[in-house]
């Protein structure tokens, strides 16, 4: 104990073995979804999902114990959500780029990472966005999200009059996601613990009755990973080209790690003059984490907003990100029960997560449509063009020129120009 005060300073952070252990298993219900909803995502992308879900676990597991030792914040990390949809629809599936190929450009875009934290470049960049753009890519995501999520549910279907249609309201999935959407909602909204993993767990029990799926067990070894592990072709993703590719991983790392950190540090009440003393060692864990996942086999790893209900729960230091990384460890043994869930059972998670996402809508200042229209165009060419890269792109584009065009361009800072330039150019002279 005397070892665990020492290193993690819980006194000084007013908190005890007991309060910190307990916030750990709070925070890993909560964000315990991902070891289901990582595999089938990345699992459509061709990826062999049983390599998936122990390179999510062991990413999860190795970025968390980062943050907890290194950085002492009780941050939890794990394969993004936004991030691991872009690699597996836009980068595999929409560039017809292999996911070997996909794993080299994460690796990339983790070293660049790196490169940012330590000369300390990531305040100037951060600064240099505009809000409004921020947002919007957050929102995009989301309703990317939103959209795969209907998609894979069944309650959205292809049509070939209108683009897209209406699905078979009747058919068992479709009423399961429907049931397992609501009773997320419903229960996270009486703050009861593990809501997601609840509500994706209860649609494959329903399934097993109502769907005709097959049971497989609950406990096992951990599969092989072997399938995944060094996979990764950065000589595959340079010969490709990789500018659309690691800017849009880099840009979206980088915003969503940097305002979860301080998001959740300012609930913790961990800011000191409204910054974080350590800022730049979670950082250092955050884009190490993302290097790390490109070796086991998984998209990219990030800092999770679902951290706060462990802060909610008493969380202060690195000792609450410690007991989350000996949770998703112990998970490796539970890989029989991460096979046996439908897609339509993780669907109900990705739409509440797209839900939540949007809020941030609010923080757009739609008096001035020089910053709203392009946070508009940001957010709808995501869901319409299936392609994060294309959303931003066309948000930026937008951006600088209606910036230009109005007689603004001084408000305009040079990495937003900068940005602007080489997707421009990526659009006229590389194509889509």
């Amino acid at each position: 104990m005397s070892l665990l005060e020492k290193y993690f300073k819980l006194r000084e952070n007013g908190t005890d073995v007991r309060t910190e252990l307990l916030a750990g298993l709070t925070t890993f219900l909560t964000m315990a979804y991902i070891i289901f909803v990582n595999p089938a995502i990345l699992g459509d992308a061709g990826m062999p999902k049983d390599a998936v879900f122990v390179a999510t676990c062991l990413a999860a597991a190795i970025g968390t114990l980062i943050m907890g030792l290194y950085a002492n914040y009780p941050m939890a990390l794990a394969p993004g959500m936004g991030l691991n949809a872009y690699f597996a629809y836009t980068v595999v599936l929409g560039m017809k780029i292999p996911w070997e190929a996909a794993l080299g450009a994460v690796f990339i875009s983790g070293c660049l990472f790196i490169l940012v934290s330590v000369f300390r470049l990531r305040e100037m960049i951060v600064n240099g966005i505009p809000p409004s753009m921020r947002t919007a890519i957050t929102v995009g995501i989301g309703l990317f999200l939103g959209l795969i999520s209907l998609k894979s549910a069944g309650i959205v279907v292809a049509n070939p009059a209108t683009l897209v249609g209406l699905g078979d309201l009747h058919k068992a999935p479709v009423v399961l996601a429907v049931v397992g959407f609501l009773m997320i909602v419903a229960l996270d909204r009486l703050r009861v613990r593990g809501a997601i993993l609840i509500g994706i767990l209860a649609v494959t029990l329903l399934s097993f009755v109502f769907a005709g799926n097959k049971f497989g067990g609950v406990v096992s070894m951990p599969p092989s990973i072997t399938p995944t592990l060094f996979k990764l072709d950065i000589m595959g993703i340079l010969s490709i080209g990789i500018l659309n590719v690691v800017l849009v991983f880099f840009l979206v790392e980088l915003f969503d790690a940097t305002g979860t950190l301080m998001g959740v540090a300012n609930r913790a009440g961990l800011l000191k003059n409204g910054k974080m003393e350590r800022l730049n060692r979670a950082l250092l864990a955050d884009s190490t984490a993302i290097v790390a996942g490109s070796f086991l086999g998984t998209s990219s790893t990030t800092a999770y907003v679902e951290s706060a209900a462990g802060v909610q729960a008493g969380g202060r230091t690195g000792l609450t990100a410690i007991a989350v990384a000996v949770l998703f460890l112990l998970c490796l043994f539970f890989s029989p029960l991460a096979g046996v869930v439908p897609a339509y059972a993780t669907a109900p998670a990705l739409l509440y997560v797209a839900c939540l996402m949007l809020q941030d809508l609010v923080h757009v200042d739609w008096t001035d449509s020089t910053e709203s229209v392009p946070a508009a165009v940001t957010a709808l060419t995501m869901p319409f063009t299936f392609s994060i890269a294309e959303g931003v792109a066309f948000g930026f584009i937008t951006y600088a020129a209606l910036k230009l065009l109005t007689g603004r361009a001084r408000e305009v800072k040079l990495i937003v120009w900068i940005i602007a330039a080489v997707f421009l150019f990526k659009l006229i002279y590389l194509g889509s």
